[in-house]
């Protein structure tokens, strides 16, 4: 089991973005269960009131989607762990295809991400996986692309000072 310290080395989100509390099984370049425990003290939860219908508690698909990626996100850096975006090589998401929600999930459920690395194509990675809560599948993932790429590659180009270029 690997707990907050093992994460964030891995990743650079931090919070209210980091969504992964807790890897329970990993082999690396294969497969990986990491836990993410919803709760009411959420920030997105914040502005709901007393009166508020039990479907507006449902956790936002988006984040569902998300913390489930940086479980892949995990797996893909489990041997190389680079949590700085502004060095080294940068995790981006790129495709996904065939994700199903299933039913809501509330606070006070823990998911229980499954990921699996379907292959590897040179800095390119395919991922597939299921999100369950207590037993139950809550989301299906058929396929999730996620690359690689080196942080200078993705810094803006530097324009040429107004001074330099009337010279």
């Amino acid at each position: 089991m690997s707990g907050q310290r093992d994460i964030r080395a891995r990743l650079p989100h931090r919070f209210p973005m980091l969504l992964v509390d807790r890897v329970v099984d990993v082999v690396p370049g294969e497969r990986l269960t990491a836990l993410k425990a919803v709760t009411c003290n959420e920030p997105w939860y914040d502005k709901l009131g007393p009166d508020s219908p039990d479907e507006d508690f449902a956790y936002p698909a988006a984040l569902l989607v998300e913390s489930w990626c940086q479980s892949a996100g995990v797996l893909a850096t489990w041997d190389d762990p680079n949590p700085d975006v502004l060095t080294g090589q940068v995790m981006l998401f790129g495709a996904m295809t065939g994700v199903e929600f299933h039913r809501p999930v509330l606070p006070g459920e823990v998911l229980e991400h499954r990921v699996r690395l379907d292959r590897r194509i040179d800095d390119t990675l395919l991922f597939e996986g299921e999100s369950r809560s207590a037993g139950e599948t809550v989301m299906t993932v058929a396929r999730i692309v996620m690359a690689f790429r080196p942080a200078e590659e993705l810094r803006p180009a530097e324009e040429p000072s107004p001074v330099a270029a009337s010279t």
